[in-house]
C-alpha cells in the first residue's frame, strides 16, 4: 500500500513537470514568433533600399536637362560635296551654343581652310585610311566604310561630359531643340541606338526594319558608342558585302545585342518631288530631322530650296516643339474640314472628312524607285487629286508673330494661282487663314504619352479670312464631324 502511494505521487509529479514544460515551450514558441515578426528582414530591407536608390538615381538621370553641350555630332561628307552642303549644315549648327563635333572628309578640298575660325560650321576632320577593309558590294561605293567609321572617329575625339553621339549626312538638317527634347526621354547611362526607318517599303525590306537609316540621323548613347568604338573595326571586317555605312553600324550593334529604338521624328525622306503630303501629316512626335531636301522640290512654293528651309526654321524659332504638328477641326456652318500643320500649311476641304482620313499622308510625291513595288510605303496614304479644282485648298505659311500674353499668330496664304469656279459656300473665296496658339511646352509625360491638340474655327470679321485657335483638348473631348 505504501509503495502504491509512492507510485501515485511519482506519477502526479511527472505529469506536473510535463505540464510545466509544455507551458514553457508554448510561451517560448509565441515569444519567438513575435520576435521574428518584430525584427525586420535585413536582406529584404537592403534589397528594397537598393531598388529605391536605383530608381531615384535613374529618375535623377532622366530629369536632368540634356543640352547641346552634352552632344557630339559626327557629320559625314566628302571633298566634292562639302562646299555646297555646308550651307545646309549652317541651318542648324548653332554658333555660341558650345556645339561639338566634326565634319569628316576624305581630304581637305583644294583652296579650302578648316572651319576652326568659323563658328557657323563644325570643324573639319580628315578620316583615317580604310584601304585595309574589303568592300565587295557590286555597284556600291567603298567610301561607305569610311563613312561608317565616322562613329569610331567621333568617339575618338575624346570629348568630356558626353551623353549622346549623333550622326548624320551633310544633307541632314536637325531641329536641335526637338533633338534634345526627344533624347531627354531616355537614360543616357544605358545602351540606346535611336533612329528611324525609310518611308519606302523596298528600302526597309532590302536592309532592315531594325536599322536606323543614316540620312535621317542616328543617336547612340555615350556608353554604347564607347563600347562600339572598341569593337567596330573588327566587326566590319565580317561585312564586306553590305552596301552602306548604316548597315554596318546596325550589324555591329546587333552583334552587341542592341536593338533599334524607333523615333519617327527622324526622317529619311526616301521620296522624290513634292514632299507636301509627308510634311503636312507629321507624326505627333517632335520633328527631329529632314533629309534629301536637295533632291526634292522646294517645300514652299515660289521659293528656292534654301529659302524654303530658312522659312521653316524661322517658324521653328517661335515654337520649335509645335513645328509641323497637325491639328484638325470642323467648320459647322459650311461643313468644311480644316487641317493645320503648324508653321507650314493649312488645308481646307470643302466637305467633311473623317479624322483618320485627314491624318493620312497624301501621295503628292513620286516613288524613290521605278519598280512595281516602288509605290508601296510604310505609312498610311491617300490619293493625290490631279484636278486642282477638286483638290483641297492649301494655304502656306506667310509669317509668324507674337502677341499679348505670349500668343503666337501665324498667317497662311494661297501661293499658287488657280482658275476654278467659286460659289458662296466654297472655301476658295478665302484668301488668308490666321491661326493663334500658345507656345507648346512638352514635358516628359507628354513626350511619353503625346496627345493631339484641338482647334476651333472662330467667327471672322471678313468673308475672305478664316480665324482658327489651337488649344488643349478637354479630357473627354473628341475630334469628330459635328452633325
Amino acid at each position: 500500500m505504501y509503495s502504491s502511494k509512492v507510485s501515485n505521487n511519482k506519477n502526479q509529479c511527472s505529469n506536473g513537470v510535463k505540464n510545466i514544460i509544455m507551458i514553457i515551450s508554448f510561451i517560448l514558441i509565441i515569444y519567438l514568433m513575435c520576435f521574428n515578426f518584430s525584427i525586420p528582414n535585413t536582406k529584404s530591407l537592403h534589397t528594397s533600399v537598393t531598388l529605391q536608390n536605383d530608381s531615384s538615381s535613374s529618375s535623377l538621370s532622366l530629369s536632368s536637362d540634356t543640352n547641346l553641350e552634352h552632344i557630339v555630332f559626327g557629320i559625314a561628307s566628302n571633298e566634292n560635296a562639302w562646299s555646297a552642303r555646308k550651307e545646309l549644315v549652317k541651318m542648324w549648327w548653332k554658333p555660341g551654343r558650345n556645339m561639338r563635333g566634326c565634319v569628316f572628309l576624305e581630304k581637305m578640298p583644294p583652296n579650302y581652310t578648316n572651319n576652326a575660325n568659323d563658328s557657323s560650321l563644325p570643324p573639319i576632320c580628315i578620316s583615317g585610311d580604310t584601304s585595309r577593309f574589303k568592300y565587295t558590294f557590286r555597284g556600291g561605293t567603298p567610301s561607305a566604310i569610311r563613312v561608317a567609321r565616322v562613329v569610331t572617329e567621333t568617339v575618338a575625339l575624346n570629348h568630356s561630359n558626353v551623353r549622346w553621339y549623333v550622326f548624320g549626312d551633310d544633307d541632314t538638317v536637325f531641329f536641335t531643340e526637338n533633338l534634345l527634347k526627344t533624347l531627354s526621354k531616355y537614360d543616357h547611362g544605358l545602351w540606346y541606338y535611336i533612329g528611324s526607318n525609310s518611308e519606302h517599303f523596298l528600302m526597309n525590306k532590302a536592309f532592315s526594319y531594325e536599322m536606323a537609316f543614316g540620312g535621317a540621323g542616328i543617336a547612340i548613347s555615350s556608353p554604347l558608342a564607347k563600347v562600339l568604338g572598341t569593337v567596330f573595326d573588327a566587326c566590319i571586317e565580317r561585312y564586306p558585302h553590305l552596301f552602306g555605312s548604316d548597315a554596318r553600324i546596325y550589324s555591329c550593334l546587333a552583334e552587341l545585342g542592341v536593338g533599334l529604338t524607333h523615333e519617327p521624328g527622324f526622317h529619311q525622306l526616301d521620296v522624290r518631288g513634292n514632299m507636301f503630303g509627308v510634311l503636312a501629316a507629321h507624326t505627333l512626335r517632335p520633328l527631329v530631322s529632314l533629309h534629301h531636301l536637295e533632291m526634292n522640290d522646294p517645300i514652299f512654293p515660289n521659293m528656292t530650296k534654301m529659302k524654303s528651309l530658312e522659312h521653316l526654321y524661322d517658324a521653328a524659332k517661335y515654337d520649335p516643339h509645335r513645328i509641323l504638328q497637325q491639328t484638325v477641326c470642323y467648320d459647322r456652318w459650311f461643313t468644311w474640314t480644316v487641317s493645320v500643320s503648324w508653321g507650314y500649311a493649312v488645308q481646307v476641304f470643302s466637305y467633311n472628312i473623317f479624322l483618320p482620313d485627314a491624318l493620312r499622308i497624301q501621295e503628292s510625291y513620286f516613288p524613290w524607285q521605278t519598280s512595281d513595288l516602288a509605290r508601296h510605303y510604310d505609312f498610311d496614304t491617300r490619293p493625290y487629286e490631279p484636278d486642282p479644282c477638286k483638290r483641297q485648298l492649301v494655304y502656306f505659311l506667310h509669317n509668324v508673330s507674337t502677341g499679348i500674353k505670349g500668343q503666337i499668330k501665324t498667317i497662311y496664304r494661297k501661293k499658287t494661282p488657280e482658275n476654278c469656279t467659286i460659289t458662296m459656300v466654297s472655301p476658295r473665296r478665302l484668301e488668308e487663314i490666321r491661326v493663334v496658339s500658345q507656345k507648346l511646352e512638352i514635358d516628359r509625360k507628354r513626350l511619353l504619352s503625346p496627345r493631339r491638340q484641338c482647334c476651333d474655327v472662330l467667327s471672322s470679321t471678313s468673308r475672305n479670312v478664316m480665324d482658327v485657335a489651337i488649344r488643349e483638348c478637354k479630357e473627354d473631348e473628341l475630334i469628330f464631324i459635328h452633325p
